[in-house]
This record gives C-alpha cells, sequence and structure tokens, in this order.
C-alpha cells in the first residue's frame, strides 16, 4: 500500500519482507537467515514465522535460519542444530530433540516451558530413581555403573493429582493462564520449583 516509499523508510515487517523479494529474485540456492524476527513485535513474529513456512515450501532452496528462539527453531527446521558457548550439542529434528536430548543444556533450552531437572538419588529397584519423598521408574534405561542424580521430566508429563494420589505437593507459587494452557510453579518441599 506505500509503494513510494523506499524499504528504509517502512517499519519492521515490510522491511523485512522486502528483504526476502531482494533475496528471492536472486534465485540463490541457499538462504541465510540471520535472527530475520528478532525485532518485530510478538504479532508480527507470527505472521512473518509462517510467510517464511510458506516460502520454504515453495522454493527448492536451502536455508540455514539463525536464531535464540527455540519456538522458530522448532516450528521453522527440518534440522536443529543446538549450539552452546561455540559448541555443538546436539543435530537432529526437532521432536527427537524435544523427546531425547542429549544432555541438560539441550533439555533445558528445547520447550517451552522448560524441562523439569529434578534432583535424585538411585532407587531401590533397577530403572527407579528416589525423588524426594517418591520412587520414580524411569523411562530411559541409565548407563550400567551410573548413579542418576537429576531426572528430566517435561511439565506436561506430570499430572495433576487430588489430595492423597500425589506423589509430589506444595503450594502453587505462580499460575500462568495462557488461554488453551495454564502453567503451574509449584514449589515442592525437598526438591524445589516444579513446572506442571
Amino acid at each position: 500500500p506505500l509503494p513510494e516509499r523506499t524499504p528504509k523508510a517502512r517499519s519492521g515487517g515490510p522491511r523485512q519482507r522486502a528483504a526476502i523479494g531482494r533475496a528471492i529474485v536472486r534465485a540463490p540456492a541457499a538462504f541465510l537467515f540471520d535472527e530475520p524476527l528478532s525485532n518485530l513485535d510478538a504479532a508480527l513474529r507470527v505472521q512473518m514465522r509462517i510467510e517464511i513456512a510458506r516460502l520454504r515450501s515453495r522454493l527448492d532452496a536451502t536455508m540455514i535460519y539463525v536464531t535464540h528462539d527455540q519456538v522458530e527453531a522448532m516450528t521453522l527446521a527440518d534440522r536443529i542444530v543446538v549450539f552452546s558457548a561455540g559448541k555443538i550439542e546436539q543435530i537432529g529434528a526437532p521432536l527427537d530433540l524435544y523427546r531425547n536430548p542429549s544432555n541438560i543444556f539441550v533439555a533445558t533450552f528445547i520447550g517451552s516451558p522448560t524441562m523439569n531437572i529434578l534432583p535424585c538419588k538411585p532407587g531401590s529397584g533397577a530403572g527407579e530413581v528416589s525423588v524426594g519423598p517418591t520412587t520414580v521408574a524411569m523411562e530411559r534405561q541409565v548407563a550400567a555403573g551410573a548413579k542418576p542424580t537429576q531426572l528430566g521430566i517435561r511439565p506436561e508429563d506430570i499430572a495433576i493429582a487430588d489430595g492423597a494420589e500425589a506423589d509430589f505437593s506444595g503450594p502453587i507459587v505462580v499460575a500462568e493462564h495462557l488461554g488453551g494452557d495454564s502453567f503451574y510453579y509449584v514449589e515442592v518441599p525437598e526438591i524445589g520449583e516444579v513446572t506442571v
């Protein structure tokens, strides 16, 4: 609607579209996006993320997308390379990194809200750990001879129970109601803060 204005005279969203358009007309074999949405407001960020996803499906070109926003990485990537302090921590498909993080850095970087990392001790049975007063059966086996000291649990894998059925209890210190989702931050004695 503003054809007389140069890209420099436009706001963030139109300026980003113009920059992407200039790159498209050159028909490159690869695109390098260096945090293209970082200066946009939340609504425009979502709109531009959808536009980039559509562009990716239309063009037969490699896209390398640098971002600190894990939502952008999870929604736009076929493969993610997670870096920390210049070192590659893990490479994989978005849901593989989410479901099978290779270390605590990846576990707490991928996913929003972040994964709970709870202190634990080896349990009495094979494949069990003690978390506070409760014994938990581990989903994945621990290497032979390893003595687990931390247990990672995604907030959506913890169910809210009523009274005596609860394995843990504590006061809710913050409740975030986001429409379709609600997150509760619970202060659990002997464990610390747990996100549910």
